[in-house]
């Protein structure tokens, strides 16, 4: 119907979509909608409706709309009508009208592809703009809190764009992707990543992730999961494969590069990392010229963007002061001019007359500043100088939080200090370094000495100035924002140590100095009694003991130390009541008395650790906490009704280790407390176990039956990790059931349990997410058979004395089933010197390597297995005497992520071993050395062979720290 001159303003848009499944309206009524007054719109009654009627300006129409002004004010017949019939889907239009006349739409994920086709056909190019401003201000959002596109639309928008051939679209997805691609990779979905987005993704200048290793990873996940996608495909397997070429390979963990060496994806790049990283490991301050060359340098920078939170360089023996500043200069060619200018000039002056080092100062060079990152870890970065580093740091991350830096002797006391004085903002510090093998109170020391180490070599400098060192004691008035502190295992932390850190971290919630022996209890005591916000304490093998009882007990500082101060008078409120970590193994100078004081106040309690100490069943009787998530009572005198009784006023107990408790099954002690002997008995603790809590991790010994098994199987039914101990037994038909008793199982460990084929291959077919299985000192008949099953889930294997029959042939049947084993322990077996090949080719990535006993592995000495460079822990006793006697220092340096080292002078080839001193240890922390005797018996000839056989005599440990390296020989077999 024409249009006449007084309606001429309006039109009306007959709209209806074709796909509407509404059956009928809700009423005859028809509906008229006008864009002169919005605020009339009911939505949900419109679109209830299969169509309705908008009156619309014409003029406003022709205007912002392409596809109106064509229809409207050009040649077409519906220009004079003043109706338009409209087929669109109908919410996505009356959007689209709402735009038109000025309206800010709520545009949302799920929206957007249904707004932007209908933008594209009606030509509205406001709509377009606020759908591009949209996606483009969530694709640069540096609020990870709530990820507003998920990946699942992600990916369709992202194959929209294709579709269209919208470059635009394809970009931001891109971003998108690159800047969340660590949130993206956990998705079950990131395998649905189309390959071009993926391609784009990772070569986008905003990839932002933790590490190279984290990027490998995802991306070795994504190629396994589309391996029939890519047979199909048009494109070559290489043409795939090329995505992996994207990996900075040099900038790899070494241990991951080592593991991967297997894989028949990523052997070829694996091998040219490995060799990538062992030379740059080579490079000295006077040499970084000649590795940065004259060409691109991209493939050295860490990957970062101002979207980074956490910098993952764990592992990567390799980085450099020269990759940390050349990541944190601009990625240009005049950056790369200046550090090459800057590094040749540090080169020619490394030695000046007067004998001081050179310092490249950054006024030279341009470093950029990363806000955004929190979080650090460079555990294990060898080549990377403490004090240079952390100046860096502290300029680049201005708002650094959280370092880590464990398993760095190098990290001392005084590195610690510039850390808290450089970067202020530092919440969370974690030096931790393998504890001490040397556990005072579990060995007989024959003799112990001391020698100093010898300082570092000279290496480069980047400082801002020219400060010293020496004023760091005194850093002023200002306090620390420490609030979680781990010194694990640093036995060179000493009195004075502990006291700076009471005096200038007053903060402290959580504190680990598990195994820093050279502190003392009074030293403890001042600290806890001047950090009233702790909450947290880890404090195993310490000198923990009366005196910080009772700081922790006492509400008042001044009573510490003082005559008047005892225990009995509980305080309203003490340290110990606000504790809810507290962990205690092995602190032998805490009596009876105050541990009674200690745990009657620990009443928020969540996780308490109590293991070889002197607990007897008067103090565990007086917890009185109902919290308890974790407790681990192993090797205490504890009796059953007395954990029983733990057990039932704590029901969210999820881990729970009482192993090697010999008195929680005997006749009950008529002295003990009558509190808790009368309400429970040692019978009852399975039932109440099963009853009363959902553990999630077990380790039980003496008592632990097949009955027993059956009250506890309510609360292991989500049971993670089981450990059976010495004085446990489970038959063949308990072990038969535990998969389906325990079908969660991740760690299984069996000591002197009886076992059989049947039982070991039920285990390994039906709990395919085992990770750890150890079969120790057990008894029965075992073969090859029950180990000829693939378990690619297994990183952890240990079998010991349970197949003494293995050969060479059975240990190729075990790498090629067990391809992804991370550590191995075997003790006794056939094997002979091929074995080492086998291991090192079969498991490139281990990290833990245990041999003793095994035939005669090294009686040619020791070769193929130095092709394990990725071991931290390695033993290899009574194994041929062969191994040669600088064998220690060449698997140091062959081996540079190496710790810990445990032979046996019978299988030193000349009787003895050369030992590292302090500059050619890299990253040794303990050596133990066992020595043998012959017997001496007078029996006949017929037992000639058994008096040749060695016997223990005593063990030479040494233990290197920041300081010094202690010589230390004991009875025991270490």
């Amino acid at each position: 119907m024409a249009s006449s001159s007084d309606d001429n303003e309006f039109v009306i848009l007959i709209c209806s979509d074709p796909y509407n499944q509404i059956e009928a309206d809700i009423s005859d009524e028809e509906i008229v909608i006008s864009t002169t007054d919005f605020s009339t719109w009911d939505f949900p009654s419109i679109l209830s409706r299969r169509t309705f009627k908008i009156q619309a300006h014409r003029n406003r129409l022709i205007e912002e709309s392409s596809y109106f002004s064509g229809l409207l004010s050009g040649s077409f017949s519906e220009s004079c009508l003043d109706c338009i019939s409209i087929q669109w889907q109908l919410e996505t239009f009356l959007e689209v009208v709402r735009c038109i006349f000025g309206f800010r739409l709520d545009i949302t994920s799920n929206t957007f592809i249904p707004l932007f086709q209908a933008a594209l056909y009606f030509g509205v190019e406001m709509l377009l703009m606020q759908l591009k401003s949209w996606f483009s201000e969530v694709s640069l959002s540096k609020d990870s809190g709530m990820f507003q596109i998920q990946l699942d639309d992600l990916i369709h928008i992202w194959n929209f764009g294709l579709e269209h051939d919208n470059g635009f679209v394809q970009e931001t997805c891109a971003s998108y992707l690159a800047i969340n691609f660590m949130w993206a990779m956990t998705s079950e979905i990131f395998k649905d990543v189309p390959y071009e987005f993926l391609l784009l993704c990772i070569k986008h200048p905003h990839l932002t992730v933790d590490s190279e290793k984290h990027l490998s990873d995802a991306l070795l996940i994504w190629l396994d999961s589309n391996t029939e996608r890519l047979e199909r495909s048009s494109k070559t397997g290489c043409e795939f494969f090329d995505i992996l070429k994207q990996i900075r390979i040099s900038l790899l963990p070494l241990w991951f590069s080592a593991g991967k060496r297997s894989s028949s994806s990523f052997s070829e790049l694996a091998n040219e990392s490995v060799e990538s990283i062992f030379k740059l490991m080579k490079v000295t301050p006077t040499g970084s010229i000649n590795v940065l060359g004259d060409g691109d340098l991209s493939h050295l920078r860490i990957r970062l963007t101002e979207y980074s939170k956490r910098v993952d360089l764990s592992g990567c023996p390799q980085i450099t002061p020269m990759i940390l500043l050349l990541s944190f200069l601009p990625n240009t060619c005049n950056s790369y001019l200046v550090l090459r200018k800057a590094i040749k000039e540090f080169a020619s002056n490394l030695e000046q007359v007067d004998g001081t080092k050179c310092q490249i100062t950054k006024r030279l060079l341009p470093t950029l500043s990363f806000e955004g990152v929190q979080e650090v870890d460079i555990s294990g970065c060898l080549k990377l100088p403490l004090e240079d580093a952390i100046d860096c740091l502290s300029n680049s991350f201005p708002f650094l939080r959280k370092v880590k830096a464990a398993h760095l002797l190098n990290f001392k006391m005084m590195t610690l200090y510039r850390l808290i004085q450089k970067c202020s903002l530092v919440s969370e510090v974690d030096i931790t370094v393998d504890i001490n093998p040397l556990i005072s109170s579990q060995v007989s020391v024959v003799s112990s000495s001391s020698a100093v180490i010898s300082m570092e070599p000279n290496r480069m400098y980047f400082l801002s100035d020219k400060s010293s060192m020496t004023s760091l004691y005194h850093l002023g008035p200002s306090l620390s924002n420490i609030t979680k502190l781990t010194l694990e295992g640093r036995n060179d932390v000493c009195d004075s140590d502990i006291q700076y850190i009471s005096k200038f971290c007053v903060s402290l919630c959580y504190l680990n100095l598990k195994g820093c022996s050279s502190v003392t209890d009074v030293c403890m005591a001042n600290l806890i009694s001047r950090c009233t916000k702790l909450h947290s304490l880890l404090v195993c093998h310490t000198s923990f003991g009366m005196n910080s009882i009772l700081a922790l007990c006492n509400a008042s500082p001044s009573c510490i130390n003082s005559q008047t101060a005892q225990f009995g008078k509980r305080p309203l409120y003490s340290l110990a009541s606000n504790l809810q970590l507290l962990h205690m193994g092995g602190c032998k100078c805490a009596d009876e008395t105050s541990l009674l004081e200690l745990l009657s106040q620990t009443q928020m309690l969540k996780s308490l650790c109590l293991r070889d100490i002197n607990l007897v069943d008067n103090v565990l009787c007086n917890f009185s906490g109902s919290l308890l998530e974790m407790l681990d009572v192993s090797n205490t005198m504890i009796s059953g009704a007395v954990l029983n009784f733990v057990v039932q006023t704590n029901p969210g107990l999820k881990c729970l280790n009482a192993r090697g408790c010999k008195n929680l099954f005997r006749p009950e002690n008529k002295k003990k407390e009558a509190n808790c002997s009368s309400l429970y008995s040692c019978e009852e603790l399975f039932m109440g176990l099963g009853k009363t809590c959902r553990l999630e991790g077990l380790s039980l010994g003496w008592g632990l039956s097949y009955f027993s098994l059956q009250d506890l199987k309510p609360a292991i039914l989500s049971l993670r990790a089981l450990t059976v101990g010495l004085g446990g037994a489970l038959p063949e038909d308990a072990l038969r059931l535990l998969p389906t008793t325990c079908p969660l199982l991740e760690s299984l460990v069996l000591y002197f349990q009886v076992i059989s084929d049947c039982i070991i291959i039920n285990i390994m077919t039906s709990l395919w997410q085992l990770r750890t299985l150890a079969l120790c000192y057990c008894l029965g008949d075992i073969s090859i058979s029950s180990l000829n099953l693939s378990m690619p889930n297994l990183r952890i294997l240990k079998l010991e004395r349970v197949t003494p029959w293995m050969t060479n042939n059975d240990l190729v049947l075990l790498t090629q089933n067990c391809a992804n084993l991370v550590e191995f322990s075997l003790l006794g077996s056939k094997l002979d010197s091929d074995a080492q090949c086998i291991i090192s080719s079969g498991w490139p990535g281990l990290i833990s390597l245990h041999l003793e006993d095994c035939g005669e592995v090294t009686a040619n000495g020791v070769s193929s297995l130095l092709n394990c460079i990725a071991l931290e822990d390695l033993l290899l006793r009574h194994n041929g005497r062969g191994i040669q006697r600088n064998f220690i220092l060449e698997a140091a340096s062959k081996m540079p992520l190496l710790r810990q080292v445990s032979l046996d002078v019978c299988d030193a080839k000349e009787g003895d071993f050369n030992i590292p001193d302090g500059t050619d240890r890299y990253s040794l922390r303990s050596v133990k050395i066992a020595r043998c005797k012959s017997t001496r018996c007078n029996v006949g000839s017929h037992f000639a062979e058994a008096r040749r056989k060695p016997v223990h005599r005593e063990t030479l440990v040494l233990v290197w720290n920041s300081k010094n390296v202690v010589r230390t020989v004991v009875k025991e077999r270490l």
